[in-house]
């Protein structure tokens, strides 16, 4: 879950072997937890952003078996969420900027392992706020175009609230401010739409191209090795051309 929104990106996350599928939908799972415990309900009627959290979901192609299982899971005085969300921030080589959102029942040991990581594969990790301005948060809602009137699906996506609307490889970006998020995709979803992605993100306002293969392959083990975390949710960088390192 790195990076901005390319297309690629996200293919390569929907033909992840089992084992990460697995970690994703928990991952997934984790997020609708803490949005029934601030929401106050595990009725997707009344939480908006559990919404928001089943939407991700779906477009994840994590089953509805699983997402009942969790629903009834954490409903009532089933639930008990003891996850803290923290956020971590720092560079990698070559002056990337990363930030790193946790969910962990374990805060000491997760600030070790990410700490760790940024040590071992990056520049270090640096205090709240070294990097984040450099992002803009925003709701991302992608796509397929193919079989899709561009004309249309613009027009109801700004119709709708949406900031922006972007035509890239195969797919439609559509970006929102966060509070217009839920509103946006909800007006796609009435229309029919399906989604390859749907959640808030930090987006890089500047990216930063690596020359240097051996500055690529630490930064892919960086990022790697974060993802591959149990705390770690999501990972947002602004290095460019990630998808022409192979290593």
């Amino acid at each position: 879950m790195s990076g901005h929104s390319k297309w690629n990106n996200i293919a390569k996350r929907k033909g992840a072997n089992d084992a990460k599928k697995a970690k994703i939908f928990t991952k997934i799972g984790r997020e609708m937890a803490i949005a029934i415990k601030e929401g106050g309900s595990a009725n997707p009627d009344f939480n908006a952003r559990l919404r928001d959290c089943i939407a991700k979901a779906k477009a994840n192609n994590m089953p509805n078996d699983n997402i009942k299982r969790t629903l009834d899971k954490y409903s009532g005085a089933n639930g008990q969420v003891d996850y803290e969300a923290n956020n971590y921030e720092g560079y990698g080589v070559g002056g990337v900027a990363v930030v790193v959102e946790t969910l962990t029942d374990n805060k000491n040991r997760t600030v070790a392992d990410v700490r760790h990581l940024f040590d071992k594969y990056g520049a270090g990790l640096g205090a709240s706020g070294c990097v984040s301005w450099q992002f803009d948060k925003k709701g991302v809602i992608i796509m397929e175009s193919e079989g899709l009137d561009e004309d249309a699906v613009m027009m109801q996506a700004l119709d709708a609230g949406a900031e922006d609307f972007l035509v890239e490889e195969g797919v439609f970006e559509i970006y929102t401010a966060p509070d217009d998020f839920s509103t946006v995709r909800e007006a796609l979803e009435k229309e029919g739409y399906t989604f390859a992605q749907a959640e808030l993100q930090m987006v890089p306002q500047n990216y930063i191209t690596l020359e240097k293969e051996e500055d690529m392959a630490q930064m892919r083990k960086l990022l790697d090795n974060l993802e591959d975390n149990d705390d770690v949710q999501a990972v947002w960088h602004n290095w460019e051309n990630e998808d022409d390192y192979e290593g």
